[in-house]
């Protein structure tokens, strides 16, 4: 297996972590997801924990970083950052999470 491979496969467990269990870094949600009543808000998080529909088209370098899901009428984006420890630049190596501190954004898909 080639490294990039290999550093694809670290990646996206560690995205898949923080996305369906919120560990492993920060989850943050947009002005517009925070407009939304609360249930609604459990309602996309739940559609963004659950997302496993990842394929060449929305995930090509396989990282599990970003993707759209539909909730209800509502087209949600999520997005996943690496930054450094002290989140002014990007992380010089997203595999290692001792230097990397991951972020995901919610948003709905018209304020992208």
């Amino acid at each position: 297996m080639s490294s990039l491979v290999s550093e694809s496969r670290v990646i996206a467990a560690l995205n898949d972590s923080l996305r369906r269990f919120h560990t492993g870094g920060m989850v943050v949600i947009s002005r517009g997801i925070a407009a939304l009543p609360r249930e609604v808000w459990a309602e996309v998080i739940v559609a963004v924990a659950e997302f496993d529909r990842f394929g060449p088209d929305n995930d090509p370098y396989g990282e599990h970083d970003c993707a759209v899901a539909e909730v209800g009428p509502l087209r949600v984006i999520w997005k996943i950052d690496y930054y450094d420890p002290t989140m002014l630049h990007h992380s010089d190596d997203p595999t290692n999470p001792r230097i990397t501190r991951r972020v995901m954004t919610i948003m709905l898909a018209e304020e992208y």
